[in-house]
């Protein structure tokens, strides 16, 4: 005899819709969270199942499960496309709340400032991207943009566009960050290039490189404070 219960047979206190309401959403496990996301479950797997396959497949990590894509998502028996899309977008909408908390920081006072503005645009990526923040003189933030999408493993960078819209934005100071979907934070061999080549061009123009900025995960290294800048 199968020793699967739906969780509409659970005890109240047990179902994590009810949990929720009852003890508010901190009380709930990650597991739990992603079970509402789910919200139905299989003939024979329940929502919660399914949960914990999801998490598993993430090495019970949500920053890893937030940079699966629909399809390894659905490698997980249960989890179709309506699934898969659901938990994706709940991602989505929890990097955007991070991107949004540290945008209110209009001032990039030091490098933890900006680490803060391109964590949460960089830190799940499993391609690398380059993004460029041009600041006023008082170091507010004027725009922070992606330059380039690439691979893997790197990403073309336009040091005349980047220059280019540091003047069509009267930015006389900007920071660039880029992401190591790997996951080492020491800088290439390439990236030691572009820096030296766009500091000094950007020094032509009496526009200032402030850092260079490469996020692997949740780690970060500052080429300024690294002696690299």
């Amino acid at each position: 005899m199968s020793d699967f219960v739906s969780i509409k047979n659970w005890l109240e206190d047990d179902k994590p819709r009810e949990k929720m309401v009852q003890k508010g959403s901190a009380a709930l496990t990650d597991a739990e969270l992603l079970t509402i996301l789910i919200s139905v479950g299989t003939k024979d797997r329940s929502a919660l199942d399914l949960a914990k396959d999801t998490l598993n497949l993430a090495n019970n990590n949500l920053r890893e499960l937030g940079r699966l894509d629909l399809k390894e998502l659905q490698k997980i028996n249960g989890i179709g496309p309506a699934k898969a899309i659901t938990i994706a977008a709940a991602m989505e909408l929890g990097r955007r709340r991070q991107m949004a908390d540290s945008l209110e920081r209009t001032q990039i006072r030091n490098t933890d400032d900006a680490v803060e503005v391109f964590m949460p645009l960089l830190q799940d990526l499993n391609h690398e991207c380059f993004y460029v923040m041009y600041l006023t003189k008082a170091t507010k933030v004027i725009k922070t943009e992606l330059l380039s999408s690439g691979g893997l493993s790197s990403t073309v960078v336009d040091i005349r566009m980047i220059l280019k819209n540091a003047i069509l934005f009267n930015s006389p100071q900007i920071i660039i960050a880029h992401n190591h979907p790997a996951g080492t934070i020491k800088p290439s061999e390439q990236d030691l290039r572009i820096t030296k080549r766009l500091k000094e061009s950007a020094e032509l123009m009496d526009i200032r490189l402030l850092d260079h900025i490469i996020i692997a995960g949740n780690k970060f290294l500052s080429m300024a404070n690294d002696g690299y800048l």
